[in-house]
């Protein structure tokens, strides 16, 4: 359990489950907290399908930076063209 602080006073707190439905997270188990206090998280998505998985893996290889060893690839960009 992490302790968490909320506005001076220290509550330990579990991880909490949800699913997203609608605009509104709702807890998979029982939370155990006052009636429309305010809290703090982070969402972090679990069991991603296998399509956002592969969309995930695509983004992060076209995000990576590669160097051709050219410094101006533009300038022969048309001897590649029919």
């Amino acid at each position: 359990m992490n302790p968490l602080p909320s506005r001076g006073i220290l509550t330990d707190m579990n991880t909490v489950h949800a699913i997203f439905e609608n605009g509104v997270f709702r807890p998979l188990e029982r939370v155990e907290l006052p009636e429309s206090c305010e809290v703090e998280f982070e969402p972090r998505m679990l069991n991603l399908s296998a399509d956002e998985a592969l969309w995930d893996k695509i983004y992060e290889v076209m995000g990576r930076e590669h160097s051709s060893g050219q410094h101006d690839v533009a300038a022969r960009h048309n001897e590649h063209q029919p």
